[in-house]
């Protein structure tokens, strides 16, 4: 006659969901537990932004493409706007990778709560995972347009300097800005329906407050430097001339006062989002 074998059983995990409390901030257990979900969020994002076209993927290109194209007539050839010696092309190209990676981020950043009221409001994650989603998902854009930044630079003979190294240092840069702006913006999108139709406007008055199609070194006065580069952006194009094309404009004070306030931006607004986390499905 056989023993009977006693099996283990393991242990249930109680998990107890509460609204948080005070002045809450990033969880970073809570979303790399949630980590699957957060890649399954910006692989569906991927997915669906190019589902049905014709070009596909390609769109990442073309866009920042035909803009450097309209830009390099009217601000290269009829204002004659100065590039630091680097073809105009080029020049404006290094910088609408950056600006169109944090442009697209936020505007996707801060309607993906509205957007995807019908998971919010039936089911538990972080939903920090939403902006973070919709700009991890974006990043695949970002890659494909700085290959033909690189295409671009090869063909006007344009050869990448040796501070190309800080690229993704900067990049991160860009990320943190993105991530912090998406959080307040998505968090007021919900209670408030009038940001998702001032984003646009808002992110084309900033591109001129960036030196997208002007030279950072345009700006002479020490005291307006220190003011433009409270923009975090400012850092971070000029950051991408510099490391790539080589530009007299080091960063440097830029990059530290961006620094500072890309910081400020993720704290800021990661504390504010959990703040009124608590009425997003009540809300939206």
């Amino acid at each position: 006659m056989k023993t009977p074998q006693l099996q283990r059983v393991d242990p249930v995990r109680v998990v107890t969901i509460a609204p948080s409390k005070g002045w809450a901030t990033i969880s970073l257990g809570e979303l790399w537990a949630y980590r699957e979900v957060i890649f399954l969020l910006a692989l569906r994002d991927i997915r669906v932004r190019y589902k049905q076209t014709v070009f596909g993927a390609a769109w990442a290109i073309l866009q920042p493409f035909a803009t450097m194209v309209i830009f390099s007539v009217i601000f290269g050839r009829i204002a004659r706007m100065p590039s630091d010696g680097i073809p105009y092309p080029v020049f404006i190209y290094a910088a609408l990778v950056p600006w169109m990676y944090f442009a697209n981020s936020v505007s996707k950043g801060s309607n993906s709560l509205v957007g995807n009221a019908g998971i919010v409001t039936r089911i538990y994650f972080p939903r920090l995972a939403m902006p973070l989603s919709a700009i991890l998902g974006n990043t695949v854009d970002f890659a494909l347009a700085f290959l033909m930044l690189l295409v671009l630079m090869a063909y006007f003979g344009v050869t990448p300097t040796a501070n190309v190294v800080w690229l993704p240092l900067l990049l991160v840069l860009a990320f943190a800005t993105a991530f912090g702006v998406a959080l307040v913006l998505a968090a007021m999108n919900v209670q408030f329906r009038d940001v998702g139709h001032a984003v646009p406007f808002l992110l084309q008055l900033a591109m001129f407050a960036t030196p997208v199609v002007y030279p950072a070194s345009l700006i002479k006065d020490p005291v307006w430097q220190f003011v433009f580069a409270l923009n975090p952006m400012v850092g971070v194009v000029e950051g991408f001339r510099w490391a790539l094309l080589g530009t007299d404009t080091a960063p440097g004070p830029m990059i530290a006062v961006s620094s500072v306030i890309a910081v400020g931006l993720v704290f800021g607004g990661a504390r504010y989002f959990k703040r009124i986390e608590r009425t997003f499905a009540d809300v939206v």
